[in-house]
């Protein structure tokens, strides 16, 4: 009878650097096969996938999360101009060739979901599938996104206004670091009551912290070694970074005006929880996601659950993307 060898344990997340596009970019990775690249949002690092890197690798993936252009352990470029879309579209072509591979499955959450919208419809031939987790793909608008915003707001405060004026969002949020990240994890998830959820709009008189609600206790997916790990990393960086994304808005409209009217070719994705902000703000996106997206694969809501997806409910999200990748 034929001996089966004992499965070999699978190596460690180990942590890379890789000078591309300006920039040096740091990266963890695990595992070995197709390549999969996992981009985070804001305020968020590599380390937000840090229950779906070990267990795509174990499934027999090549797993890359980077930590995005202005976060954790990758150059934070002082210019704000340096952060728009085909510079931080750029980044992820330009590791895909520095990892040695020819294409990869890009998986985005928030902000990173955006990113993966622009790069599927840039570089189709180097990015074969996309999930979009949260935010729904985004097609080009008709109007200037400051034309939007003032539709969207009526006579509140939309937090992606608020972030426009360059130090006012970092005082609020570099006060107390901790703090800022606990409220903002704890209000944006599924685990508040209604009278405690965050709102995207909020009246003039307030600050974006004054909009987010602390909790008596941390939610039961975020440990105090997660927090801790959180914090230091936005304690050394600062938020800068990652709100330069959001000033990048106007121009990225008038930098993509050859995209209008495009869509992604490749299979696709889409999870959210139902309880994400990111279908409240993005209403129509989410109701026209089969037209937007024509190649949709699966359209996956978990119900109870916040804008954190992979961090609130790992096992289920990590479930819905081996799904998508074996079936690619």
């Amino acid at each position: 009878m034929r001996q089966i060898s004992p499965k070999q344990p699978m190596s460690p997340i180990t942590h890379h650097f890789v000078d591309l596009n300006g920039i040096r970019m740091h990266y963890a990775q695990q595992g070995a096969g197709p390549l999969v690249i996992l981009c985070h949002g804001f305020p968020e690092t590599w380390y937000s996938w840090r229950h779906q890197i070990p267990a795509l690798a174990e499934a027999g993936f090549r797993v890359v999360a980077p930590d995005q252009r202005g976060y954790g352990r990758t150059d934070s470029p002082q210019a704000i101009e340096e952060y728009n879309a085909l510079c931080l579209a750029g980044d992820l072509v330009m590791l895909v060739d520095a990892l040695g591979e020819k294409s990869a499955v890009l998986v985005g959450h928030d902000w990173g979901s955006m990113i993966t919208g622009y790069c599927a419809l840039l570089r189709p031939d180097v990015f074969r599938a996309v999930a979009f987790m949260s935010v729904p793909f985004l097609p080009r608008s008709r109007t200037s996104p400051v034309e939007e915003a003032r539709k969207i707001a009526g006579g509140k405060i939309f937090y992606q206004t608020y972030f426009q004026a360059p130090g006012q969002a970092e005082r609020d949020l570099e006060a107390n670091v901790r703090r800022s990240l606990l409220m903002l994890l704890y209000s944006v998830s599924g685990d508040p009551p209604p009278a405690e959820r965050w709102s995207h709009l909020f009246d003039p008189s307030k600050t974006f912290i004054d909009s987010l609600s602390e909790p008596t206790a941390l939610p039961k997916w975020l440990t105090e070694r997660d927090l801790e790990v959180m914090t230091a990393e936005f304690v050394r960086t600062g938020f800068r970074g990652g709100l330069n994304w959001y000033r990048n808005i106007e121009r990225n409209w008038h930098l993509t005006s050859s995209l209008d009217g495009a869509r992604p070719a490749q299979p696709a994705m889409f999870l959210a929880g139902d309880l994400d902000v990111g279908l409240r703000i993005y209403p129509k996106a989410f109701e026209d996601i089969d037209v937007n997206v024509p190649r949709l694969k699966s359209k996956v809501m978990l119900p109870g659950a916040g804008h954190w997806v992979q961090q609130e409910r790992p096992a289920e999200v990590t479930r819905a993307l081996l799904d998508f990748l074996r079936n690619l």
